[in-house]
Parts: structure tokens; C-alpha cells; sequence
């Protein structure tokens, strides 16, 4: 319908009638920058990684604080079937105290082959100061006492929020975790159940790099939106293919059958959100993305200047360790970030 054959207004004559017509013209000239920026999706990577221990409940705290839209973080499975949130399959020395307080003297053993009654006295609150890990997050807050949290507990703690976020779910599973991790069909209907169980469907998104408890997550609950998570880095590359032509995190989908467009291999697992390592994305790359009708969210931009590159690309969203960074650049640049 063109504007010349239609107005919101009643017929009139006379300067109000001429008024009306102008403004109305000149809506429709204008660019939706309000709401293009409402729909910026700030997400903060495992609660507010820069900030407060990470996956912690005092670390999501923080994130809400500070005003994300969406909680990122990740998901394991203890032994006896529990979900909770923690980045790293083994224990991290880096960041766990056992229950008499002393750092471990080596990673592991896997959460997957602890009980949820032994995950939960080791203590996550803070980093080692003697690692090399503390000195990339000296803005980091301790907050000793915290333990692994359920996914049950930021469910709870997401619904007494005011605007309740989203929350976007990582599977960690990568096609060689082994014993170190469930099976991923069932990986993802451990997911599936709980989100169902909680009554948040409606605001949760499932990520992963492996793609399989996606595909698997989009048979069993189409109703629950999944992200394709990828990188292409020298120490991690889940795009590169194997000698049968596909890569084997992707679940057998093969680039070169999408005619070697990545975007068009994520739509084709059923994701309707890309979220790339963010030195991968290019300007090309997003409009590829959005002519496939995807969603584009980097991750884990930290400096300000990258983010607001990214942003001006005409990002979705950004996955960052400092949310205030990107929350008060979002303010800069006219982008309000507003529930979705």
C-alpha cells in the first residue's frame, strides 16, 4: 500500500489537515532507528565474565544489574543426571577450591562423573590470583562461597527478575568429549526437559558448536529456538571439513552443499541465529546472513571500538564479558536495549 493512497487521517481541509499529512510523510521517510535499536540483544557471556566469577549466580546477578537482555552460560551434566552451569567439562583448577579450601593441584576430574552432592562443595568464587587466567580479568570481583549452580537455580532466579531476561543455553559437547560428557541426544533432552518443565520456552535459546543435540534439540522441541555457534582459529576450528567433506562438528552437513555459504549451512541445521567467533564476521558475511533470515550475534567482544564496528555492520546482538562497556556504548550511539 503507497502512502500517496492512504492516511491515518480523517479527511479535513485547512493547516491542520496540511500539518498532518507532513508529519505523517515524514515518518515514513524516517529510518526505524528507535526500533531497530529496542531489539539489540546484549548478552551477558557467563553472567559478566569481566566483572564477577564466572556462571555464578552473583555473577548473573551482576549482569542483571547492569541491564542485559539475555544471560549467557553454559550447561554439564552431573552423574546423577543434574544440569548445571559450568563452562569447563573438568574442573578448572583455575577457578575451583575443594571443600578444605585449597586451589586443586590439576584439572578434573569431569563434572559428568560427579554427583550433584559433590559438585556442590567446591567453592567457584574467585580466580587463583597465581594463574595466568586471574591476569586477563583484573576488574574481577571475588565473591567466595559461591558454588556451581543448577539450572533450575537461574531459572528461579530469571523469573523473580524485572524485565525478565533471556537465557541462552550452551550444550558443551564437541564430537571428541568422550566419557567427559553425555551422550548429546540425550545432552539435549535433558535441556529440553528442563526448559519445558520451568515454563521458559518462550525466552530461551540452545547454542552449541556440535551441532548433533541441535538438530536433535529442533526434532524433539521445534518450539525452542537453537544458535549454531562456530569459530575459525588456529587453536579451534569447527568450520574446517574432514576427508569426507564435512566437518565433524556440524552433524554431517556439508559447506560445499550449501554452495560453500556459511550462513546458508546454519539455516540449514534449523538455527535461526549465527553467533561466529567475532574475528570471523565480516560486512559480507552479515548480509549473506540476513538474506538467509538469520540472526547474527558475535562472540565475546570486549572493546568498545570493535563493538561499535560490529554494531555499525548491523549486528543483532554481542555476546561481551563487559556488559557495562557495551551498555554504556549502546546508550552513546542512541541504542536502547529493551526487553524483547
Amino acid at each position: 500500500m503507497s502512502a500517496a493512497r492512504f492516511s491515518p487521517f480523517p479527511a479535513a481541509r485547512g493547516g491542520r489537515h496540511t500539518l498532518r499529512c507532513l508529519l505523517f510523510a515524514l515518518l515514513l521517510a524516517a529510518p526505524p532507528v528507535f526500533a531497530a535499536g529496542a531489539a539489540f540483544d546484549l548478552q551477558g557471556h557467563r553472567g559478566a565474565r569481566g566483572l564477577a566469577p564466572e556462571n555464578t549466580l552473583a555473577g548473573f546477578r551482576k549482569a542483571l544489574e547492569i541491564g542485559v537482555t539475555t544471560l549467557e552460560t553454559d550447561l554439564a551434566m552431573t552423574r546423577d543426571g543434574v544440569l548445571v552451569l559450568a563452562h569447563d567439562p573438568l574442573l578448572n583448577r583455575d577457578i575451583v577450591r575443594g571443600a578444605d579450601g585449597k586451589w586443586l593441584a590439576s584439572a578434573g576430574p569431569a563434572i559428568h562423573a560427579l554427583t550433584l552432592d559433590e559438585v556442590r562443595r567446591l567453592d567457584v568464587g574467585r580466580l587463583d590470583p597465581a594463574s595466568g587466567y586471574a591476569s586477563q580479568w583484573p576488574e574481577q570481583k571475588p565473591a567466595d562461597g559461591e558454588r556451581i549452580p543448577t539450572l533450575e537455580e537461574l531459572f528461579v532466579l530469571a523469573r523473580a527478575a524485572t524485565p525478565r531476561p533471556w537465557l541462552n543455553l550452551e550444550i558443551k559437547v564437541t564430537p571428541t568429549s568422550g566419557e567427559s560428557a553425555p551422550e548429546p541426544a540425550r545432552f539435549a533432552r535433558a535441556a529440553v526437559e528442563a526448559v519445558r518443565a520451568a515454563g521458559v520456552g518462550d525466552r530461551v535459546t540452545i547454542q552449541s558448536f556440535d551441532w548433533r543435540p541441535l538438530l536433535e534439540v529442533r526434532r524433539i522441541a521445534p518450539e525452542i529456538a537453537t544458535v549454531c555457534l562456530t569459530i575459525e582459529a588456529r587453536n579451534m576450528n569447527t568450520v574446517q571439513a574432514g576427508p569426507d567433506g564435512a566437518s565433524p562438528w556440524h552433524a554431517g552437513l556439508r559447506l560445499a552443499d550449501h554452495g560453500g555459504s556459511l550462513p546458508g549451512l546454519v539455516r540449514a541445521a534449523g538455527c535461526g541465529t549465527w553467533s561466529m567467533f567475532w574475528r570471523n564476521l565480516t560486512p559480507d558475511l552479515v548480509a549473506q546472513a540476513k538474506s538467509q533470515g538469520l540472526k547474527v550475534v558475535p562472540w565475546t567482544v570486549n572493546d568498545p571500538a570493535d563493538m561499535r564496528r560490529l554494531i555499525d555492520w548491523g549486528v543483532d546482538g554481542l555476546i561481551t564479558d563487559y556488559p557495562d562497556r557495551l551498555r554504556a556504548l549502546l546508550a552513546e550511539m542512541g541504542r536502547p536495549v529493551a526487553p524483547r
